[in-house]
């Protein structure tokens, strides 16, 4: 993989190319106006001049090189392989620097300390900036699987939560089937049959889904309440008060069935205990799915699906907590809404 696309790397290398020759070859810029009229007064003020770019298109090209070496090199190449080819590179350009220099009479220069330690530091800095460009790198890819993987961890563990509701209703809705086939009712057998089937379509899609609008989920839950109706011979009933604005906001996919489970089975619902559920949106926002109480003599177990399910495929997809209360007399959960995306 690149660590910089082309374009971009090539104009970053130019600018950092000329304003690290700059920085280098510092001293010797400084020196100019002194120099100039000296150089004046001998008559090769341009061969001075025309040295002086030399020593600087030296150093752009050098600095060039050996960034392109150290920051577009391949990320498996090692700190020690770029520092070499990076040598080699500064070793070289000294030579070609030393001939030009030689042959041009300049023999002074070329030797002197000034220039070998511009050389040596051109090849420190720019080992030092591959190095730490290339760490960064391999951070950032490093972070996007990280990413991608926590992704893929929360999108099974949904999953996972979402098919423990699949079993856990499915034995529930035969009970209601069998007394319709037991009573001979065939035209609310059917109904019944179409509603299960399309609230079983629901359930099964609901693997491929994450946070789904509202509407979703009241359309599952109208069919759910004929399916509950039914079981109870009229004494179950929901109503559902929510303006055709707020439908659009979303909540986890599969979040009204467990607290409408929990309903009936957490209480008893009989021709002295009708049941009505009450299905609203708060001014917060908040979806609210509220119920009398009317406790069984002996509680269903704790244990299993329910509040925890729930609140744990809240915080996995939307991030955001469900809120409980029970005032002895109406229990109620608020489930927050988010809304779309853009």
């Amino acid at each position: 993989m690149k660590l910089l696309d082309k374009p971009v790397a090539t104009k970053i290398l130019i600018a950092a190319s000329l304003v690290l020759s700059a920085f280098i070859i510092y001293p010797n810029i400084i020196k100019v106006p002194h120099d100039v009229p000296l150089h004046a007064s001998r008559g090769d003020t341009v061969e001075y001049l025309l040295f002086f770019l030399l020593r600087y298109a030296t150093f752009f090209l050098l600095l060039w090189v050996l960034l392109a070496v150290n920051m577009r090199g391949h990320a498996s190449h090692t700190l020690a392989r770029r520092f070499w080819k990076s040598v080699a590179a500064t070793v070289l350009l000294y030579g070609v620097y030393v001939a030009v220099s030689l042959a041009a009479g300049k023999h002074n220069d070329c030797f002197s300390g000034l220039l070998l330690f511009q050389f040596l530091v051109a090849c420190i800095i720019c080992c030092l900036t591959g190095n730490i460009f290339i760490l960064y790198r391999e951070q950032q890819v490093k972070a996007q699987d990280i990413a991608r993987l926590k992704l893929e961890n929360l999108q099974s563990r949904c999953a996972a939560l979402a098919n423990q509701i699949n079993p856990h209703f499915f034995f529930n809705s035969l009970n209601g089937l069998t007394a319709l086939v037991r009573g001979d009712k065939k035209a609310q057998t059917l109904e019944y049959i179409s509603k299960l089937s399309g609230v079983f379509r629901y359930i099964l899609q609901s693997e491929k889904k994450g946070l789904v609008p509202l509407r979703e989920e009241l359309d599952f839950l109208d069919s759910f309440r004929y399916l509950q109706e039914v079981r109870y011979a009229d004494k179950f009933s929901v109503g559902i008060d929510v303006h055709e604005e707020k439908t659009a906001l979303l909540l986890p996919v599969l979040s009204l069935l467990p607290l409408i489970e929990n309903v009936v089975k957490h209480n008893m619902v009989d021709s002295e205990n009708p049941m009505h559920v009450s299905v609203f949106v708060s001014e917060g926002s908040e979806l609210v799915v509220s119920n009398p109480i009317h406790r069984k003599l002996y509680q269903a177990d704790q244990q299993g699906i329910g509040l925890a399910n729930l609140a744990d495929r809240f915080g996995l997809l939307a991030g955001k907590t469900i809120r409980v209360e029970s005032s002895g007399d109406i229990f109620s959960v608020y489930l927050p809404l988010s809304a779309p995306t853009a």
